[in-house]
């Protein structure tokens, strides 16, 4: 039954409520903590900087106590995708004049600056995919959504819908193993009618048998969305100016070192080179 277990692959939306120093920090620090990680390692132009933001990962991974596999478990399917991305990068990217040819395939000229250049898109989306999982993992619903409204709560001065910006990242985080589970009972009933979920061929047939699930679940998506929207109407959402918060967070020192810390870190990741 592990073809049909598609949430074991989405890591992005869950939360593990276990008691470490990252969970016990204020959501506030949390989450601008990640953002600033995950924008240094998207704008990293060296491919140091990228290996010491994953590495980074995987230490806040092992302080957070949350266990190995079931992160890596996250980076398996999107593995084959990424692989074929980085080998696009490495045949088709722009030749850097002076760098040394390490072999010839065809035509086609494999330089040291191609193969950094493939390494460091496939480590790139390693380390963002972890710091997403990772903001996941430590983060509840309640907490990511109390976080970001107090972060974004200057720009509510300014008349900007914050809280419907803030609705729409937490149903979209939501939304993601809500879908994983959808696919799954699909398949399985699709299964149960003698659909073949049994195919062998490496990547061509699995995305031959995942075709006939795209318009059941499109139909499923849409009916949930349709049903979202008016439980939200029915309870009158967006009728009150302010929403109130049975939570309240303190900001401490703590917070505050976790944050210079992570800018000190994010300052580094894009400068550093060896």
């Amino acid at each position: 039954m592990n073809q049909f277990e598609f949430l074991r692959s989405i890591p992005i939306g869950q939360y593990l409520p276990i008691d470490s120093w990252l969970h016990r920090l204020d959501p506030r620090a949390r989450l601008l903590g990640f953002l600033l990680l995950i924008a240094a390692i998207t704008i990293a132009p060296r491919l140091e900087g990228i290996g010491l933001g994953l590495l980074l990962m995987l230490l806040i991974l092992r302080l957070a106590r949350i266990p190995f596999r079931y992160a890596l478990r996250g980076l398996v399917a999107p593995l084959p995708f990424l692989v074929i991305l980085a080998v696009l990068q490495i045949f088709f990217n722009q030749q850097a004049p002076g760098s040394p040819v390490l072999f010839v395939v065809g035509p086609v000229s494999i330089t040291l600056f191609d193969l950094q250049a493939g390494a460091k898109l496939l480590l790139r989306f390693f380390a963002l995919i972890l710091g997403l999982s990772l903001a996941s993992y430590t983060s509840s619903t309640s907490e990511m959504t109390q976080g970001l409204n107090l972060l974004l709560a200057p720009l509510a001065r300014l008349r900007l819908p914050v809280q419907d910006f803030v609705m729409m990242v937490q149903i979209t985080l939501r939304y993601l193993p809500l879908l994983a589970q959808s696919a799954e009972r699909i398949a399985k009933a699709q299964a149960s009618r003698g659909a073949d979920w049994d195919a062998r061929g490496g990547l061509l047939a699995r995305v031959r048998q995942t075709i006939p699930l795209i318009v059941p679940l499109f139909l499923s998506s849409l009916h949930k969305a349709e049903n979202m929207a008016l439980a939200m109407d029915a309870r009158a959402y967006g009728s009150a100016a302010a929403r109130s918060s049975i939570a309240e967070f303190r900001f401490t020192r703590r917070d505050g070192f976790v944050i210079g810390a992570a800018l000190i870190l994010s300052v580094l990741i894009i400068v550093v080179r060896v």
